[in-house]
């Protein structure tokens, strides 16, 4: 049986979530509030429907979709406001792993072989509310996409008839024990819509229920029992906590059994407190919670490295990282990393930036303003086209440097970080 997934849906409506596609209302002026809420609650993905009607309120939501792809914990699917396979782009540029398209909408059917063979049938759901829709299609459907969002739960059986593709199912209200024999379907994904929505801060209650009920869910599946590991004097394992993108060191905690069970189960670390003697959700009153991205054990298994996406500062002092107090050093030089060296370099421009220093070139091209920062980000693209032609390689990378430079003032003159940049790529 398919594992079935929890999937909260944002219906974006003049910038803020609306209660559904008939239903206007604002649920909360704050988007980005909502993905905050349904990552705290491990939701599995999140559908975002975008409702706009102008083309300078579908920009703006685009932007608004970005922030929610670059907070959200889990993967984001696009929908709504698709006519051309440009708009399914747009979609996945800005971080979403799929894209519906509405077969109730001629032009979504004729763009879908397109659409597929470029991005990949895996990035690719179709919607509807008629099934027979499904059976018009059913060969182009099966072989250009990965899955269907059923837009009328009274449909299932003839969508499970018609096709083995997986499908959510979008519901808006249903009792729990019908909710259940939703989820029974053999191919039936998951469920979206205001049930889990209304339903999001009791989404570990509901995984349970499942379980309970023989149903297969997302959890970490863990390759090891707790009985595996060995133990402390006081029963307990260390765990050593990384940021998973910078793998910068952020704290070590320890785990007892239950600690251990409830990071896997709630998908955010959980330890125990031994100056408090009481389990600890990392995150509960301060919000900073880190979300398991990995959970990893030594080669002795008596030690765990977990890398996690971290919510604000990891340590109680506000400090990101509980390790800032340098004991010794020795001088050497460090081994470059990409990312950081980008970061040092940003920071000194943003710096020029905020509090300009006489005789800076990077204070000047900002006096200057954007038209220079343009033609000198011009004149360098060209000093590279010029260096490749040459044999001497050292002059390629000046070149580079000095044009990646030139870039960052651009990109602090834009308001745009190395974060947003390397997420982009990662999308591509």
């Amino acid at each position: 049986m398919i594992t079935k997934k929890f999937v909260p849906c944002i219906y974006l409506y003049h910038e803020h979530a609306v209660k559904s596609l008939t239903d206007t209302s604002v649920v909360d002026t704050d988007p980005l509030r909502l993905v905050r809420l349904y990552n705290e609650n491990n939701a599995d993905e999140l559908l975002v429907f975008d409702m706009s009607e102008e083309d300078s309120e579908h920009e703006a939501a685009l932007n608004l979709l970005k922030d929610i792809c670059a907070l959200a914990e889990m993967d984001v699917i696009g929908a709504g406001n698709i006519n051309r396979m440009e708009d399914v782009k747009k979609l996945l540029y800005a971080g979403c792993r799929k894209a519906v398209l509405d077969y109730e909408k001629e032009s979504n059917v004729d763009i879908a072989e397109e659409v597929s063979l470029k991005f990949g049938k895996e990035k690719l759901l179709i919607s509807y509310n008629d099934p027979s829709l499904l059976e018009s299609h059913k060969e182009q459907v099966e072989k250009y996409v990965s899955g269907i969002l059923l837009m009328n739960p009274h449909k299932i059986r003839e969508t499970q008839s018609l096709t083995k593709l997986p499908f959510f199912v979008q519901i808006n209200q249903l009792a729990l024990n019908k909710l259940m024999e939703v989820l029974s379907y053999e191919t039936v994904w998951g469920v979206t819509g205001n049930i889990v929505n209304d339903n999001a801060r009791e989404l570990l209650s509901l995984k349970e229920l499942c379980r309970e009920n023989q149903i297969p869910v997302e959890t970490f599946r863990a390759a090891y029992k707790w009985s595996d590991f060995k133990k402390n004097s006081e029963g307990m394992v260390p765990v050593v906590v990384q940021d998973y993108r910078t793998l910068e060191v952020l704290m070590v905690a320890y785990m007892n059994e239950e600690a251990y069970e409830h990071t896997l189960s709630s998908g955010k670390m959980t330890y125990f407190s031994r100056s408090r003697h009481e389990l600890w959700l990392k995150g509960s009153t301060s919000g900073h919670f880190q979300y398991v991205k990995s959970l990893t054990a030594d080669c002795d298994m008596d030690t765990i490295l977990a890398k996690v996406s971290q919510t604000g500062a990891a340590c109680h002092t506000g400090a990101r990282s509980c390790f800032f107090n340098e004991i010794a050093r020795k001088d050497y030089e460090e081994a470059a990393n990409p990312l950081q060296v980008f970061e040092d370099v940003m920071n000194v421009i943003r710096d020029r930036k905020l509090h300009p220093k006489e005789g800076s070139y990077t204070t000047y091209l900002f006096d200057k303003g954007l038209d220079k920062i343009l033609k000198k980000l011009g004149e360098e693209a060209t000093e590279i086209v010029i260096a490749a032609k040459n044999p001497n390689a050292n002059e390629i990378k000046y070149e580079i440097s000095d044009f990646l430079y030139h870039m960052m003032v651009l990109m602090e003159e834009k308001d745009i970080t190395w974060e947003e940049i390397t997420y982009e790529l990662a999308n591509r």
